[in-house]
C-alpha cells in the first residue's frame, strides 16, 4: 500500500502491512490513535518579513528583515527525528502519512499581494483540524503560509477517495490585505510592559483586525462536544465566529490566553484524558475557564518548569512551554520530548505510560510532538464531557 502524498525517504520505503479501511474519525485528543499525519522539515525557510509575523535571529545569521533557507544540518537532524518518530508510531500499529513538500523558498502572490517566501510543512497541526468525520483546512493568517495547503492536497484527496464518510472542508481563503493587520503593531507591542501586553491579550487587541475570519487549527482544543478556540496572534474573533457557525452541533467557546505571546492552545491548555487537563505553569488560566472545568469534575494540573529549553536551539521561535506539546497515543499513553524528564515524572504519577521521543531538533521548524502531527483516526465517538454550564461557557 502506498502512503498518501508521500515523497519516499529511507524511512518510508518499508512495506505497510496495515490493510484496515481508511476512516476519518477523531473527536478528541486522547482516544486510541489509529492513523496520524507526521510533518516534514524539507525545504523549510525563515520567512520573509510580513505584517503578521517578524523573525529576528541576529545571533543565528538572520537579523530582522532577512530570510532564507534553514541550515541543511538542522533540516537533516529534524527530519531524522521526524522519521524516527513516524517509524516508532508504525511499530505500534498506527498508520502514518506524510505531507508533500514544495519549494518554500519561492516567491508567492495573489492579486492582492506578493510575498518573497513561503514557510514549510513541518507543523500540520496548524493547518488541519479533524473533528469527527471531517478534516478542515484552516485559513492561516501568514501570507507565507497561504499556499501551505498544497502540501496536504495529495493526502486529503486520497482520504476523500478511500473513506466515503469523510467530509473534506476548507475555511474561506482569506485575502490577507493590509486591512487584516493593525499597522505598526509589532513596533508598539514590543515596547509595552508585561502587564500592558497581558491587558492587550485579555482584551484581544493584537495584530489581527476583524476584516475577515482568520484562525490556525492549532488554536482549537477538542473535548468531544466542546471545542475551545484560543484568540491569539493568528486567530481573531471573526475566525472563532466562523468556527462556531461551522460546527452547529458543538459548543464552541472563545478563550483568551494568560501569556504575552499567545500562539496556539496546544502547549498551554492540553487535554490528557477525560477529567484531566494540563495547563502551562507560567500563569494561571482564565479563572472562569478553570471554574467551568472544575464544575464538571475536571482536575487541572499545572505543568512543572520545562527542563530542556533554557537555551533555545538556533532559529527557534518556540516558547519553553513547548514542553507540554505532547501527543496522546491513548488515554493512558503520552509521547513527551525525551529531555522533559520532570514533566514525564509528573505525569507518570498520574498513571500515564510515558514514551520519551527525541524531538528537540524539530522545534525550530514549527513546534513539538503535537504540532508535528494531525490525528486522522482515533477510536471512539462524540461524547459530552461538560454537562454543567458556567458563566459564558
Amino acid at each position: 500500500m502506498t502512503e498518501y502524498g508521500t515523497i519516499p525517504t529511507d524511512s518510508d520505503t518499508q512495506p505497510v502491512s496495515d490493510t484496515r479501511p481508511v476512516k476519518v474519525n477523531a473527536w478528541n485528543g486522547w482516544d486510541p490513535l489509529r492513523h496520524v499525519v507526521v510533518g516534514r522539515a524539507d525545504n523549510a525557510v525563515v520567512q520573509a518579513p510580513e505584517p503578521a509575523v517578524r523573525r529576528d535571529f541576529p545571533d543565528d545569521g538572520y537579523p530582522l528583515g532577512t530570510y532564507g533557507p534553514m541550515p541543511a544540518e538542522m533540516t537533516a537532524e529534524a527530519n531524522e527525528q521526524l522519521d524516527n518518530f513516524a517509524e516508532m508510531l508504525r511499530r505500534r500499529g498506527i498508520r502514518v502519512d506524510r505531507p508533500t513538500p514544495v519549494d518554500f523558498s519561492q516567491q508567492v502572490a495573489t492579486p492582492d499581494w506578493t510575498h518573497d517566501s513561503m514557510s514549510g510543512c513541518m507543523p500540520p497541526r496548524d493547518l488541519l483540524l479533524t473533528v469527527g468525520h471531517e478534516v478542515l483546512e484552516a485559513t492561516m493568517s501568514y501570507r507565507s503560509r497561504w499556499y501551505e495547503y498544497l502540501c496536504y492536497r495529495p493526502l486529503l484527496q486520497r482520504l476523500f477517495d478511500d473513506d466515503p464518510g469523510m467530509r473534506w472542508e476548507a475555511a474561506p481563503k482569506p485575502r490577507l490585505t493590509d486591512a487584516s493587520y493593525h499597522p505598526g503593531f509589532w513596533d508598539t507591542y514590543n515596547t509595552l510592559s508585561t502587564e500592558e501586553q497581558l491587558a492587550r491579550v485579555r482584551d484581544y487587541d493584537l495584530v489581527l483586525t476583524e476584516a475577515e475570519p482568520l484562525f490556525d487549527a492549532a488554536d482549537v482544543a477538542r473535548f468531544g462536544k466542546d471545542l475551545f478556540v484560543q484568540l491569539s496572534f493568528v486567530t481573531n474573533r471573526s475566525g472563532y465566529e466562523w468556527l462556531r457557525r461551522h460546527f452547529p452541533d458543538h459548543r464552541v467557546h472563545a478563550v483568551t490566553s494568560t501569556n504575552t505571546h499567545p500562539l496556539h492552545i496546544d502547549a498551554t491548555w492540553v487535554p490528557l484524558r477525560p477529567g484531566l487537563v494540563l495547563h502551562c505553569g507560567e500563569r494561571l488560566a482564565d479563572p472562569e475557564l478553570m471554574e467551568f472545568f472544575r464544575l464538571n469534575d475536571w482536575e487541572i494540573i499545572e505543568a512543572v518548569q520545562p527542563a530542556s529549553w533554557e537555551h533555545p536551539p538556533k532559529l527557534s521561535f518556540c516558547s519553553p512551554w513547548l514542553a507540554g506539546n505532547m501527543l496522546n497515543l491513548d488515554a493512558n499513553t503520552l509521547c513527551i520530548e525525551e529531555k522533559e524528564e520532570p514533566l514525564a515524572e509528573q505525569l507518570a504519577s498520574y498513571g500515564f505510560e510515558i514514551v520519551p521521543v527525541p524531538f528537540r531538533a524539530v522545534g525550530p521548524f514549527g513546534g513539538g510532538l503535537h504540532c508535528a502531527t494531525v490525528d486522522i483516526e482515533r477510536d471512539g465517538g462524540l461524547e459530552d464531557y461538560f454537562p454543567r454550564r458556567h458563566g459564558r461557557f
